[in-house]
């Protein structure tokens, strides 16, 4: 699973994995910006670099419908 990241000015960057997300959280690197879908946002600045192409894909399920980023 991963979480989405934001800049310190709110741009996005590319997604990043659950534990790496968790030790910025806990060295104080990062923030929870959002719970759903769950985002941190960084508090210092990072230099821009290329972000890969993200899709949205939609799961017509017979009960419920599904959504994923990849």
């Amino acid at each position: 699973m991963f979480v989405l990241v934001l800049s310190k000015d709110e741009k996005p960057l590319s997604p990043c994995h659950q534990a790496r997300a968790r030790k910025l959280l806990n060295k104080g690197r990062a923030a929870v910006y959002r719970k759903y879908p769950f985002t941190i946002i960084l508090k210092e600045e990072v230099e821009p670099s290329e972000s890969e192409p993200c899709r949205i894909k939609i799961d017509p399920g017979a009960k419920t419908t599904g959504m994923a980023v990849l």
